[in-house]
């Protein structure tokens, strides 16, 4: 079997022994055997003596934590790098804070380049608004600046790179000294990203690949497409990946698909679905979410890009040419045409052919338990951002803002959707939140809607197993005999089993529950550290005290 974007290189056989692996083949594992690039064994540190003197290596853990690597199952790499290398306004306390951020920025960058910036949340200021066209034309002195909102569903500009963008004004979600929103910001972003050289954009995806290698992430899902990067962006990530070690790279082409002939394309662009980011409506912090009844800060219902009969025509499409399928979907009038869509096209081929495809969705947050019950027996995979919720949820949070307090208290169901056999995959979205794996499983075990809290045990397959689940394997994401050698080496204090309540007993470290232990996760404990991180076999990452 040809493991994707696996860097051929020579394999040793590795011991690895004196510390906790978690592996569901053994829950009291301490070593571990890994050879030519997968688990060989795992078990007890007296058997391990077996193996020593027929390894190449043998590793002491000297007490670390051995995990299966991290999946992120939605990340834009060359953003996340553009803003791990450019501009991160997502510290900024004041819209004055941020302008003198974007003017220091305008003077250590070279004349000749674009500026671009990321992260800003207007609803964390005083002032409460984004900064005017004119405030951002003298901060970046008359210079091209690109500023995504934080959610990147918008994004406010200055003069000179509107007038890179001929015809800008004509176009939808064009305001004059508002963000620009749909076409407008996608015109806009086009320009700002085809003004990056290619060897930028090389040196952005490393960054961003080097970052999630020291996180202890092993594999990234890239929600690419059209309206997000171009081609050459997505293949020159894809051959990036393959060539050189780092976290393994599927990526996503989110590009409707009508035809055997389309869904070929997407094929040889390297994709491994069209899916991703294909665009049902936008964000709630844009306004552009698509919901069934107004926001509660707006006099709108926000903005519908597909329509049921486009979800199903594109399912539809795809699963007959054998491809997987997918889409972003947050507001519940969005996900509502999702599920129509999709279930139209189960009425066309056959529910188990839908179910097979293993077709999904992005974001899913305003679900009901209507559309939570379309999606298992749908057999639609909900690849979820719980960082979300950690950012936005709450009483006093912006989802609360734009939803009231009520309709808020709904979103990022968790709980519910396992109950209901639903697969979930965690992801990042990064760089809308950042790459922090262990902080992804935290916000999902510590929810700020306690009825959607889940335990860690549970959160933790899903930003592990569930992410290979989501491309359709399920021999990987877990340390056991022969799966991809993927882990995570981890410094971390005591392990403990964590539930999300108090019906069951919330911690415990009795070990005849016979679950593996994971680190403590209560808000405020430290999280683990990455010591090292391994793909395929092969070490990607090694932290600079080892």
């Amino acid at each position: 079997m040809t493991e994707h974007n696996a860097p051929r290189a020579e394999h040793r056989t590795v011991l690895l022994r004196g510390g906790d692996v978690h592996s569901p083949a053994d829950p009291f594992a301490t070593a571990m055997v890994v050879e030519r690039g997968h688990v060989a064994w795992v078990g007890s540190e007296g058997a391990a003596d077996a193996f020593a003197s027929g390894v190449d290596e043998v590793i002491d853990l000297e007490g670390a934590l051995v995990t299966p690597a991290f999946t992120d199952a939605h990340v834009h790499t060359t953003s996340t790098g553009l803003a791990l290398t450019g501009l991160d306004l997502s510290g900024a306390r004041s819209l004055a804070d941020a302008l003198d951020l974007v003017r220091a920025h305008a003077a250590a960058t070279p004349a000749g380049q674009i500026l671009l910036g990321h992260g800003w949340d207007a609803t964390r200021w005083p002032e409460q608004r984004p900064p005017s066209r004119g405030e951002l034309d003298e901060a970046a002195g008359g210079r091209p600046l690109y500023l995504p909102r934080v959610d990147v569903h918008s994004a406010v500009v200055t003069t000179a790179l509107l007038d890179l963008v001929p015809g800008v004004t004509a176009l939808t979600g064009y305001h004059p000294d508002a963000p620009l929103t749909a076409a407008a910001h996608h015109a806009v972003r086009a320009a700002a990203h085809g003004a990056v050289t290619p060897q930028q954009r090389a040196e952005a995806q490393r960054a961003a690949l080097a970052r999630a290698a020291s996180l202890g992430i092993g594999t990234v899902h890239e929600c690419a497409g059209p309206e997000i990067s171009d081609e050459q962006d997505f293949t020159g990530l894809l051959k990036l990946a393959a060539e050189e070690p780092g976290p393994r790279v599927f990526g996503y082409w989110a590009e409707r698909v009508a035809d055997a002939k389309d869904a070929e394309r997407i094929r040889e662009l390297g994709a491994i679905g069209a899916a991703g980011d294909l665009f049902v409506d936008g964000s709630l912090g844009s306004h552009t979410a698509c919901l069934h009844a107004p926001y509660a800060d707006a006099a709108h219902t926000g903005t519908a890009h597909l329509d049921a009969a486009a979800v199903a025509a594109h399912v539809t499409a795809c699963t007959e040419a054998g491809l997987q399928a997918g889409f972003h979907a947050i507001g519940d009038a969005a996900i509502s045409s999702v599920v129509d869509g999709v279930r139209a096209s189960a009425q066309k081929l056959g529910l188990a052919r839908i179910r097979a495809a293993r077709h999904r969705v992005e974001h899913a947050e305003m679900l009901t338990p209507a559309t939570i019950a379309a999606f298992a027996d749908l057999g639609l995979t909900a690849s979820v951002q719980p960082a979300f919720d950690a950012a936005w949820g709450g009483d006093e949070g912006m989802y609360a803002q734009r939803l009231g307090v009520e309709r808020a208290r709904t979103l990022n169901p968790y709980a519910d959707l396992l109950r209901a056999g639903v697969p979930l995959a965690f992801g990042s979205d990064s760089p809308v939140t950042p790459l922090d794996p262990w902080g992804t499983v935290r916000a999902a075990a510590f929810h700020r809607t306690p009825e959607h809290r889940v335990s860690v045990r549970a959160a933790f397959t899903a930003h592990t197993r569930g992410g290979w689940r989501a491309v359709g394997r399920d021999d990987a994401g877990t340390l056991v005999p022969g799966a991809p050698a993927d882990y995570a080496v981890w410094r971390a204090d005591e392990l403990v089993v964590q539930a999300p309540d108090d019906r069951v007993a919330r911690w415990s470290t009795d070990p005849r529950s016979g679950t593996p232990g994971l680190p403590d996760l209560t808000p405020g404990a430290e999280l683990p550290v990455c010591l090292r991180t391994v793909v395929f076999g092969q070490t990607v990452f090694v932290h600079p005290d080892e």
